[in-house]
């Protein structure tokens, strides 16, 4: 590749349709596998971020290390992110006893900020130009915080608003479905579209996730953490496997 192409081209994959049923499938997976972690094995929720945020740690510095984007490691980064998200919020929302709410708020300020001083820093928060060591932080930074935010509005929607979770599934798909509509009908800036949807993906997969394995009469289907989590994985692996993926392009 030459190296004029390469500074055209983002280590972050192009935004297709495939990208986001693979991204909701991986946050759903963080739910899964974060509670199994913390609950199904007891670990509980302090130690089970610490054991995610380290996996998640080596993850990134792999990935901003990677020469080019390379679909399998951005993806398990992709993962890394949503299981140590799920812990963090668990761990805010229930052991640090601010509840979903107060987690909802403090994490939105958090990702919030992320963004600013990403733009201030760097002038632009558009994926297509995520090529430097320094972009990559950035951008990793703020879906660490997007998908923290995302557990916690998930569990906040589904438990503390008594929606259930098949009223959260239908809230944040419908929501997502006006984030589509505005991107195909009108001018909608591309780049706040992009994120709005990405931090929304979160939420779904949280009460997907708990749809999965929260029991019969909490209004789950009780299906082992283990399983979910397995057949989960092993569909973003044939996904990933399949659907072709290439680098976003900057913008011209």
């Amino acid at each position: 590749m030459s190296r004029s192409l390469q500074q055209t081209l983002s280590k972050v994959p192009e935004v297709t349709l495939g990208f986001w049923i693979i991204k909701i499938l991986a946050t759903t997976l963080g739910e899964t596998g974060g509670d199994a972690v913390t609950m199904s094995m007891g670990l509980g929720y302090l130690l089970g971020t610490l054991i995610f945020a380290g996996v998640f740690v080596v993850a990134v510095v792999a990935q901003i290390r990677a020469k080019g984007f390379q679909p399998a490691l951005y993806w398990f980064a992709i993962i890394a992110s949503t299981t140590v998200g799920t812990t963090l919020a668990d761990f805010s929302d229930r052991s640090l006893g601010i509840g979903y709410l107060g987690g909802t708020l403090l994490l939105s300020s958090l990702l919030v900020a992320s963004l600013v001083v990403w733009h201030r820093a760097l002038g632009s928060i558009n994926v297509a130009t995520v090529r430097t060591p320094r972009a990559e932080t950035f951008y990793w930074l703020t879906i660490m915080f997007s998908q923290t935010l995302g557990t916690a509005l998930g569990d906040w929607t589904a438990d503390s608003a008594r929606i259930g979770y098949a009223g959260g599934i239908l809230i944040f798909t419908g929501l997502l479905a006006v984030l589509a509509l505005a991107y195909f009908f009108t001018r909608a800036n591309r780049t706040a579209l992009f994120w709005f949807a990405f931090v929304l993906t979160r939420p779904l997969g949280a009460v997907v996730g708990d749809f999965l394995d929260k029991p019969l009469a909490h209004g789950g289907l009780d299906f082992s953490r283990y399983t979910a989590t397995g057949l989960l994985l092993a569909a973003i692996v044939m996904l990933v496997a399949l659907l072709p993926q290439r680098a976003a392009s900057k913008a011209h």
